[in-house]
């Protein structure tokens, strides 16, 4: 069985030229995929009968997550989902809104790519759930389709992506980025790749091998420590050098791409927010050009806890005046577990 939504624009082409159907059948297909949301081939109806029994006798199917819980939070503007699959496995994701003064909100769907992780950080209610199974492209997709149904009866759409809810995205490369060259073909879901950000603790071999896709998507990597000590204390896979593996990564990806790296550092009260801290990392960015993303770390079961605003702002300052361009992360949707290192599904049973 063959799920359509895996099945890139050019493959479609082939599948309907196999099918002795003529070449508009290939984007009529792909129109109402990406469009119209379709729960199976049957309901199809602008295809000829004979081209959807012909798929379904090929084996060619229509999935889709399935909402099973739906929580919002105080502000309306974030809305987490608790998906099932085919098979059964929980997932989930989130829609986050930021409003405007006028016009259409800016809507970004923060996507899983795995069901749990194995990267184990400590600060991370994912990390600490376990791995159960990667992801298939089409599951992914279908995280991304579900909000968009979801918003199109709001007269809204999904207007940006981040690769950064469940799982490492990069230790799932090769679905990861055939569900990227989906979502962003103008063919089918024609969503802007400057409007795609990947998030990665640090796959050294898949972000050189990410900086060869000629995308131009954005790329941010967990850093969280300015040493190797301190940082394999919160990212237990990390190995004996990898904040100088990151930090020459992150040249390396602005060189090929043109694109500027994010570093992404939660700031946990008492473990690396000092600052003494703040100066040593500091002295390790300055001149490196890339920008550092501050999150304050969110509530999980770890117990880990989150300065106080001074002692971030002092943090800030400290970056800032070494010309570390860097900015504090506005969180959206803590309240209701769905902000980062928050999304966890082995609790769903308590629903």
């Amino acid at each position: 069985m063959t799920d359509l939504y895996r099945v890139l624009p050019e493959e479609v082409d082939k599948l309907v030229t196999s099918m002795e159907q003529p070449r508009y059948r290939a984007d009529q297909l792909l129109h109402m995929l990406y469009n119209e949301f379709p729960k199976d081939i049957s309901s199809m109806r602008q295809l000829p009968a004979e081209m959807r029994n012909a798929l379904s006798t090929a084996g060619y199917t229509i999935g889709s997550a399935d909402e099973v819980h739906r929580v919002v939070s105080e502000d309306g503007q974030t809305t987490k989902l608790l998906l099932k699959l085919g098979d059964g496995t929980l997932i989930e994701t989130v829609l986050m809104q930021y409003r405007k003064n006028k016009g259409r909100p800016r809507s970004t769907v923060c996507v899983s790519t795995q069901v749990g992780c194995q990267m184990g950080c400590t600060f991370c209610a994912t990390g600490q759930m376990g791995f159960e199974r990667n992801l298939k492209a089409e599951e992914i997709v279908a995280q991304v389709l579900h909000f968009a149904s979801v918003l199109r009866e709001r007269g809204e759409h999904v207007t940006n992506l981040v690769f950064m809810g469940m799982g490492e995205p990069l230790a799932n490369y090769t679905e990861t980025i055939r569900a990227v060259k989906l979502l962003t073909n103008a063919r089918a879901f024609g969503l802007g790749q400057r409007h795609i950000t990947i998030s990665t603790v640090g796959v050294m071999k898949e972000i050189d091998r990410l900086a060869d896709e000629d995308l131009q998507i954005g790329l941010a990597i967990s850093l969280h420590a300015p040493n190797d000590e301190l940082r394999r204390k919160l990212v237990p896979t990390a190995g004996p050098h990898s904040v100088g593996d990151l930090i020459s990564a992150t040249r390396s990806y602005f060189k090929k791409t043109g694109r500027r790296v994010t570093l992404e550092y939660a700031l946990i009260n008492g473990v690396n927010d000092s600052p003494e801290i703040a100066a040593e990392l500091a002295t390790l960015l300055k001149g490196n050009g890339a920008h550092v993303n501050l999150i304050p770390v969110n509530p999980t079961a770890g117990g880990f806890q989150r300065p106080r605003w001074k002692r971030i702002t002092e943090f800030e300052r400290i970056l800032r005046e070494s010309d570390v361009n860097c900015t504090v992360r506005v969180e959206k949707g803590s309240e209701i577990s769905a902000a980062c290192g928050q999304l966890r599904t082995d609790t769903a049973k308590n629903l």
